[in-house]
């Protein structure tokens, strides 16, 4: 595949129309955004683009988003968000087994495409920080892979979501300082904290828990927010 673009957006979904609109409305952001409409187009178009971000319906005219997700996922560091009309839970959980990153449910407003999209495309940034890493960073027992955005414990994979990972890159590169909730938020999510707080705390816990054990810890300083320290076990 060829050299990334900056900013593009690869739209794969066989409604025209829908298309068209998300087209619009992400081109009005100022992303510059290819479209297909099948698999066979999408395979011709990543011969000659390489993504930021793709937007990947689930059910397509000729094969699954899920098939082409886990054909291209070896190829392409694109952020992978599929749209579908699906809503069990087993196909949310396929979508991230092949290697998708995050789900949009149609029907959707506009509003948050353009929101999921601006957050796919700070994992770019991220990724691009993560350049002056290691591929594989340990941090005593922590191994944390920044191609696969895998964490691991003695070798296990700890399951972190795509969210959870950002977050604990996020706090590791500002290992020993406090971060806010509002900072943790606007650099991760893409947008101002606002009413989301319970959320992110949520969030914070699960990935706390995943942590015990590895000598790693994200310290909770009431009043002031996050703070990531390696320390014996």
């Amino acid at each position: 595949m060829s050299e990334e673009s900056s900013n593009l957006i690869l739209i794969v979904e066989d409604n025209k129309q829908l298309s068209h609109i998300n087209r619009l409305a992400l081109e009005s952001e100022g992303y510059e955004v290819q479209a297909a409409f099948t698999i066979a187009e999408a395979r011709t178009l990543l011969n000659t683009v390489s993504p930021d971000v793709i937007l990947l319906d689930v059910r397509l005219p000729d094969g699954s988003g899920f098939d082409l997700c886990r054909e291209i996922r070896p190829h392409t560091a694109a952020f992978i968000i599929f749209l579908t009309s699906v809503r069990e839970a087993s196909g949310e959980m396929e979508g991230l087994d092949v290697g998708g990153n995050d789900y949009l449910r149609k029907p959707y407003g506009i509003e948050m495409l353009r929101r999921r999209v601006k957050n796919a495309v700070l994992h770019k940034d991220l990724s691009a920080k993560s350049q002056s890493m290691a591929q594989i960073v340990k941090i005593g027992s922590l191994s944390i892979d920044n191609t696969a955005m895998r964490v691991y414990i003695d070798g296990v994979d700890i399951g972190l979501q795509p969210l959870e990972y950002k977050v604990l890159f996020f706090l590791i590169q500002n290992e020993g300082k406090t971060m806010s909730t509002e900072a943790i938020y606007e650099k991760v999510w893409g947008q101002p904290l606002n009413n989301h707080k319970s959320a992110l705390e949520k969030s914070l816990s699960r990935l706390r828990k995943s942590l015990e054990g590895s000598g790693c810890v994200i310290h909770f300083h009431r009043g002031q927010g996050y703070r990531f320290s390696a320390e014996p076990r």
